[in-house]
């Protein structure tokens, strides 16, 4: 937990109510907030489900040193932890089943070879708003298809990070949590794919979360999440291509297929593609683009993508386009990673809501404060994209063939939302 005033009670009611002996579970509550009177509150709480007869014990840390990992990495230092065969791992927006336990330890009970077992997340607040849908729209895509795969095929897949069980022994095997980068659930979850551990993701046991519904909340996570696999692949790939207890094709799938491919490539080419080379061609009219590459398979691969959530099907439009001006910060914050620059080992906690009242009543205040505010939603990045998609799609409309410039003209659009800030949940300052 990080200052997790909104959500910090519902975490901690969930998973203390879970259906397990009492004698054979600790729930651990590692607290990193900064604001004393938000830890002061968990404390509080800790201390009432004590009461209760739970066995559950609250820790702090001097520092933040090693943000989660580092939490987790002294979470893991108590004698107790000793006595423990299994370690189940909730972020603090996560409200597990009471029978989460019952339906995940038996695959890890009756099968050693296993490490991780990996469960979905299902969303409170997919409803909340447009932001919120094109993200479960892109989540259930991942777990359904993604994840759903990678565990039958070959065993392995990316931790989420939350909403997992874990063999103590699998995790000390492969050398612990490590903070080197922002993704530490993914750090692991490789190296013990890399001693042999295998993994399994459950489907139909699904764990209540919450979305980011505020698009700077939003855009903190996409760049961590972007940043740190890439990352992750520049120190990781000669320690991979060296391993000697894995196959060589399991070796091809993690470089190629799981990091090139899925953390990588994918970000890249959908920004440069859709937004800078489609737009570029406009003034080239010697440089001509097959329509299987600009729209039909493009189209197949939205498509497929409404897999996951057919209940947005109508939203697949809006679906795309929005992904696409992520992309733009997918692009840089992988680049940021690959080149290790400033920003690589950044981590800004995603900011949770729980059942606070977003949309506040705003006061009255002076037209200079109200402009302060119009400013501070304004994306710049995101404005001047807009303006190069419309420049495009006008001289495509006066002078082009190929009727781009529809297709230019609805990217600028959501570029251009996006710029000015109207996205999301928009959560007036008092």
């Amino acid at each position: 937990m990080f200052n997790e005033r909104e959500v910090y009670q519902l975490s901690i009611g969930a998973v203390c109510g879970l259906s397990w002996p009492s004698d054979r579970l600790v729930v651990q509550v590692l607290d990193d907030s900064t604001d004393p009177v938000i830890k002061e509150m968990v404390r509080i709480e800790c201390e009432r489900w004590a009461h209760k007869g739970v066995n559950i014990t609250y820790q702090i840390r001097e520092n933040r040193k090693g943000y989660k990992a580092g939490a987790l990495k002294e979470g893991m230092k108590h004698g107790y932890v000793r006595e423990c065969e299994y370690v189940a791992i909730f972020d603090a927006d996560f409200q597990p089943d009471p029978d989460f336990l019952r339906r995940t330890i038996p695959f890890l009970v009756h099968n050693s070879d296993i490490a991780l077992v990996q469960a979905r997340w299902r969303f409170v607040n997919a409803d909340e708003c447009l932001m919120t849908r094109m993200q479960e729209m892109s989540l259930d895509y991942h777990f359904t298809v993604e994840q759903e795969v990678s565990s039958s095929v070959c065993a392995f897949f990316g931790f989420n990070g939350t909403a997992g069980v874990w063999r103590v022994s699998a995790v000390n095997e492969a050398g612990g949590w490590k903070d080197r980068t922002t993704v530490e659930d993914m750090d692991l979850a490789i190296r013990a794919s890399l001693k042999g551990w295998k993994f399994v993701y459950l489907g139909d046991v699904q764990v209540k979360s919450e979305l980011p519904s505020t698009f700077k909340a939003f855009r903190f996570q996409q760049h961590r999440w972007s940043c740190g696999p890439a990352n992750l692949f520049r120190k990781m790939l000669m320690e991979i291509v060296r391993n000697k207890k894995v196959t060589i094709w399991k070796k091809i799938h993690v470089i190629y297929n799981f990091f090139l491919i899925r953390k990588i490539i994918a970000h890249i080419v959908t920004f440069t593609f859709y937004c800078l080379i489609i737009p570029a061609t406009i003034f080239v009219p010697e440089v001509r683009i097959p329509k299987w590459g600009c729209v039909y398979i493009p189209t197949i691969i939205t498509l497929l993508n409404s897999v996951g959530t057919p209940r947005s099907f109508h939203l697949l439009f809006f679906w795309i386009l929005f992904e696409n001006v992520m992309s733009l910060h997918r692009t840089k914050a992988t680049l940021i990673g690959l080149l290790e620059a400033g920003r690589a080992n950044e981590w800004v906690v995603t900011e949770k809501l729980g059942n606070a009242l977003k949309m506040k009543s705003s006061s009255k205040s002076s037209a200079k404060k109200s402009f302060m505010r119009v400013w501070d939603r304004l994306n710049v990045t995101e404005l001047g994209v807009a303006a190069f998609l419309f420049s495009c799609g006008w001289y495509d409309l006066a002078f082009g063939k190929d009727h781009f410039f529809i297709y230019l003209f609805f990217q600028g659009a959501a570029f251009f939302i996006v710029g000015i800030g109207y996205v999301g949940t928009i959560v007036p300052q008092s």
